[in-house]
């Protein structure tokens, strides 16, 4: 993270070295790929709880992320207090009853039919946590001096990604929700004018009659998302 007066270049010799073999490599990666394969975005779940310290190295996990000058610029609020998850519940439906209502084209409705989507979000409360992204647009220094983060957009878009892996890898399941706008987050959250909410998690594991859209599993193939020039 940025520090006023450190403006130097120091080299450190790689620390960790987990390079394998070209033959391990293939399978540790397809491996991935195929484990990867069993994630879903949900929205029933369980009441089993799940214990702060799992979430803790999920969202540890998250934050080894790279960042644009390296800056981190991103804040994970994890919440289970229902009375909070009941209130961003409440705002997220005003506003999805605005969204469906006529906020949304003709177009961007027809697109999420397939998905299942409504203004009832029941998952905000029923998962045992919430997991609140915040985009921070500039920073502050020990002394208060504001400094300017860099690829804050992208930063934070590749430290999100890892959290959702490693809920994954600790065998649980959430749903990328995104209502708009949501100004509401900061202040329930207690976060500062500099920093945007941009995305809820709902986290937990999936109840037994969980399902999933059809349309999910329609996944593009790698001739369609790759260029490759030899």
């Amino acid at each position: 993270m940025y520090r006023k007066g450190e403006v130097k270049y120091e080299a450190l010799a790689l620390p960790d070295r987990v390079q394998l073999p070209d033959d391990q490599a293939l399978r540790a990666a397809e491996g991935f790929r195929d484990y990867m394969r069993k994630r879903h975005s949900v929205r029933q779940y369980s009441n089993r709880a799940v214990p702060q310290a799992v979430i803790t190295a999920c969202i540890e996990a998250a934050c080894t992320a790279p960042s644009g000058a390296n800056h981190q610029p991103w804040h994970f609020v994890a919440i289970s207090n229902p009375a909070m998850k009941a209130q961003i519940r409440a705002a997220a439906e005003e506003e999805e009853r605005a969204f469906y209502s006529g906020g949304a084209g003709d177009e961007w409705l027809a697109a999420l039919e397939p998905i299942g989507t409504g203004v009832e979000k029941p998952h905000l409360t029923q998962a045992p946590w919430l997991i609140v992204v915040f985009a921070q647009r500039y920073g502050l220094t020990e002394d208060g001096t504001r400094y300017k983060n860099y690829y804050v957009p992208e930063s934070v878009g590749i430290a999100t990604g890892m959290l959702i892996t490693a809920l994954h890898q600790a065998g649980l399941v959430c749903l990328e929700h995104t209502p708009n706008p949501m100004k509401f987050l900061a202040e329930l959250c207690g976060r500062p004018a500099q920093e945007k909410p941009v995305m809820i998690l709902p986290v937990g594991y999936p109840d037994a009659a969980a399902t999933v859209p059809a349309v999910a599993k329609r996944k593009k193939p790698a001739d369609q998302v790759m260029s490759v020039f030899e």
